[in-house]
Parts: structure tokens; C-alpha cells; sequence
């Protein structure tokens, strides 16, 4: 099990994660909804060790994380909301590289790269620069390399960014068969009706703290609205966007004569 105890993030007098408590349980999916600058991405960075909370604590199976972050980041598998990799690289050497800091066997990981490139269509490409990659097959790479170890606790924010339908699909199916492993996840994304599919509970996260915490059904049921996209933006959205959106129109439409 994987908890957050009266998590805090302060950046000088701004407080990007204002007191925030959930516990994560295995063979669960959890979405971790938020508008922009509500504090997810700064969540999972605390969560993979990325990021040294201002306050607060994260128990992985009880213990604080910050006592032994090397051995607990074994257990993680990453892919952050901006991809980061080293471009001048092949996919293959990436994955290489990855998979040897993570001390899995040459011979094991060869293989496991290969299998892994061919599933996710970019075999013929994995020889390639990835500087040469599109933004979608980038984020294949990168999930590749968050699984590479078969970690316990997968940290995915924005994990479908700019992927194609069928790939999309193969990803929620993946999740759902890692879950039934007993795997701890953490989903981040904007799109709602992904998390809607695949998420047995989902946390909603504004302005640094959570105003949400239940599954996705008890949700509609509580709020009497038919979709998480109702309840998101019922709970998060402080702005008439229709309005906005009509005052936008009459900007396209302005002309000068």
C-alpha cells in the first residue's frame, strides 16, 4: 500500500499541494483529476521521489519513502507529463540504458526490448534516432521504459499523450490486466472519459487540495450527475465558460471596416 499523509508543496508563498491524504491500495486504478496548476504532476513527482514534500510524509507498505529513496524508486515505474529522453539515442539504446540501470540481465532485457517494440509497432523503427521519433512514438518508448522492471507502483501522468486510437486501447487494457496483478496505480489525465473507462476510484485535486475522493459511481450518484465530466467541472470550474466561449466567437467574428 502506498499512502500520503498531509502532503505540501510550497513554492515561496504558493502552496501547490495544500494538505492532501489518500491511501492507494494494490490491484487498484485510481485517476487523479485536476485543472491545470492543481497540483498533480507536483503530486506524482513527490510520489517518485522527484520533488521533497514541504510537509507531510509518503508510506510505501508503512515506511517513509525519504529513508530509503533508492530502494523504493526499484518499485516505481514513471512516465512523466513531458517527456524527457536523450534524443540522440535509438529507441534500443534508450531502452538499454534504462533496463541496465535498473540491473536486469543483458540477455533478459535484449529480449524483453524487442518483444516489447514489436507490441507496441516500433520494431522497425527502434533503430532509429529518437530525435527523429514523433511525440506518440516518444511515448512509447517511455512507457516501455516505466515497464521495463515490472515495477509494484506505476506513476503515469498524461500516459495517452499523443498516442493513436488502437494504441490508446491496447494501454487501458494493459492497465486493467497490470491491475489484476495486484499493482499499485495512479492515473493523471485530463481526459475524463478514459479515467471513466478504466478508474475504480477517482480523486479530484483543485487548487492544491482534494475536493473528490470516492468511485466514479458513488460520484454520479452523490452529485445526481451523469458523467465525471458533470462532476469535474461542478467541482472545479469557477469560471462561466459558456459565456467566455460566446465572447470568443464575437472576437473571431469582429471585423475591422
Amino acid at each position: 500500500m502506498l499512502e500520503i499523509k498531509n502532503l505540501v508543496k510550497k513554492y515561496n508563498a504558493l502552496r501547490a499541494v495544500d494538505d492532501v491524504s489518500f491511501k492507494l491500495k494494490n490491484g487498484e486504478i485510481t485517476g487523479y483529476l485536476g485543472p491545470n496548476g492543481a497540483g498533480k504532476t507536483t503530486t506524482l513527482k513527490m510520489m517518485a521521489c522527484l520533488l521533497e514534500p514541504t510537509q507531510g510524509q509518503i508510506l510505501y507498505n508503512g515506511t517513509d519513502i525519504l529513508k530509503n529513496p533508492k530502494g523504493y524508486k526499484k518499485h516505481i515505474g514513471y512516465i512523466p507529463e513531458n517527456s524527457d529522453v536523450y534524443s540522440h539515442l535509438t529507441a534500443y539504446e534508450y531502452l538499454m540504458l534504462v533496463g541496465r540501470l535498473r540491473h536486469i540481465p543483458e540477455r533478459e532485457l535484449q529480449t524483453k526490448i524487442k518483444e516489447m517494440m514489436k507490441l507496441l509497432n516500433l520494431y522497425l523503427e527502434m533503430d532509429f534516432s529518437i530525435s527523429s521519433y514523433s511525440k506518440g512514438m516518444i511515448q512509447k518508448v517511455l512507457i516501455a521504459s516505466s515497464l521495463l522492471h515490472d515495477p509494484d507502483i506505476l506513476l503515469f501522468d498524461e500516459p495517452l499523450t499523443g498516442l493513436d486510437v488502437t494504441t490508446s486501447r491496447f494501454i487501458k487494457d494493459l492497465l486493467n490486466l497490470l491491475a489484476e496483478q495486484g499493482k499499485i496505480i495512479i492515473y493523471s489525465s485530463h481526459i475524463l472519459e478514459v479515467v471513466e473507462k478504466i478508474c475504480s476510484r477517482v480523486i479530484i485535486i483543485h487548487e492544491g487540495k482534494i475536493v473528490a475522493d470516492d468511485s466514479e459511481e458513488n460520484l454520479r450518484k452523490l452529485m445526481k450527475l451523469p458523467s465525471l465530466e458533470s462532476i469535474f467541472g461542478q467541482l472545479t470550474v469557477t469560471e462561466d465558460t459558456q459565456s467566455k466561449a460566446k465572447q470568443m466567437m464575437d472576437v473571431i467574428k469582429h471585423k475591422t471596416h
